[in-house]
């Protein structure tokens, strides 16, 4: 995003003490909207810079538009830094296992102290209650919150194919964040924001709780579930492709059939309005499979593009960088990742997938991409008062680590 304007979060401070993708996710929204975003890291990095297979990812997804800094917080002179930085912030996040900012001594009892006007948020797997003990995953609470089940088929539960409730809790760990600064602008106060994963997922599915409530009837998972309407399922078409086709009202139906010549499904009694090919599914889907099945998915897409009709490709997530649509409205940024999310190895240069909205019909872009660990020391240091013998100290007795080409100045 190219605005000459400050953006909506100029001027504002995070610090945020943070990992893997709840956190970083709530820090990224607040980054892209152009807030300053510290990360606090240990000497050794986010353990998520070095995760494997899934997690690879994670750390160049969800930390862009960020500052580093590595500093040991269980020093005293590491603290001091932390708590030099929390006193002027606006907002501090953090989403590590209950009791771990009280032990460090950055509980929001003690920063609100420091810090009147802080807004503390944290990320958590539940909110406080009964199970605020427990260990939790995205894929615990999909597990026990109705998600997993609802994916799957009957008897198998599944995972959705992204960590929703993470990517979600961060989400509504910002909205928090910018309803408590518009809070601040009246009372002069911040306050204690809460997300959770658990809740997340609940709400998640809340839309299946209240089909129970409303009908009585326990919602079905999504594979045997009672569509909401007549033609909405997967095609297995010419050479084994596959392709999504819809009609999803009356109108639409009255198209499709006018679109490949099905008067006789036009004209049948049984199938008039949506309710009732609804309840005649398990004759027709069969009858519109068989009649699919010799046209190719590019002719299927043409013919319901030309039509107006819901429809899609099945896509899988690399192939989205050449998305023409995304290409076209700048829905991808070009974005440098260190090969190993360190600093180190070789560069890879790639694109990466912005915030889904738009101000002023701009995208809210990548300014810089994902620190190196403690990129930004230096000149965080000296923003609070470090002198270069100071940090020289420092980094000599391993209170932070050790200073990278960008805090040389030299990229």
């Amino acid at each position: 995003m190219t605005q000459q304007a400050p953006l909506p979060l100029d001027g504002i401070r995070v610090v945020e003490f943070t990992h893997m993708v709840m956190g970083p996710t709530c820090g990224m929204i607040l980054a892209d909207l152009g807030a300053e975003v510290i990360k606090v890291e240990p000497l050794t990095g986010d353990n998520t810079r070095k995760l494997l297979g899934s997690g690879a990812g994670f750390f160049p997804m969800f930390n862009r538009n960020k500052k580093s800094i590595a500093v040991d917080v269980k020093t005293p002179q590491g603290k001091e830094i932390v708590l030099k930085l929390i006193a002027d912030a606006d907002v501090f996040s953090e989403n590590f296992k209950s009791g771990t900012m009280d032990k460090l001594g950055f509980s929001y009892d003690s920063l609100s102290k420091l810090n009147e006007q802080l807004i503390y948020v944290s990320h958590k797997g539940f909110l406080p209650g009964p199970y605020d003990h427990r260990t939790a995953l995205d894929e615990v609470v999909q597990m026990m919150g109705g998600l997993a089940y609802m994916t799957g088929p009957a008897g198998r539960p599944l995972r959705a194919g992204s960590s929703v409730n993470d990517i979600m809790g961060g989400m509504f760990g910002a909205i928090g964040v910018l309803a408590s600064l518009q809070q601040r602008a009246r009372t002069g106060k911040g306050q204690e924001v809460a997300s959770a994963l658990f809740e997340n997922n609940v709400f998640l599915v809340a839309q299946h709780m209240m089909q129970f409530a409303v009908t009585g009837k326990a919602a079905n998972p999504m594979p045997d579930r009672i569509s909401a309407w007549g033609v909405y399922d997967v095609f297995t078409v010419k050479n084994g492709e596959q392709i999504f086709l819809s009609a999803v009202s009356d109108t639409q139906w009255a198209i499709l059939c006018k679109e490949f010549g099905f008067d006789d499904l036009r004209d049948d009694a049984r199938l008039l309005s949506n309710n009732d090919r609804v309840r005649a599914r398990e004759w027709l889907i069969p009858i519109l499979r068989e009649r699919f099945a010799g046209l190719s998915a590019a002719e299927l897409s043409q013919r319901f593009e030309q039509a107006g009709l819901p429809y899609a490709p099945i896509t899988r997530p690399h192939d989205l960088f050449e998305d023409p649509h995304l290409l076209a409205t700048g829905g991808l940024a070009p974005v440098t990742i260190a090969a190993d999310n360190t600093g180190a190895g070789k560069a890879i240069e790639t694109r990466v997938a912005l915030l889904p909205l738009a101000l002023n019909g701009e995208r809210l872009g990548v300014r810089c991409p994902p620190p190196s660990l403690g990129a930004d020391t230096r000149d965080l240091l000296k923003g609070i008062g470090y002198s270069e013998a100071d940090i020289n100290t420092l980094l000599a007795n391993g209170v932070i680590g050790a200073l990278t080409n960008h805090d040389e100045g030299e990229n």
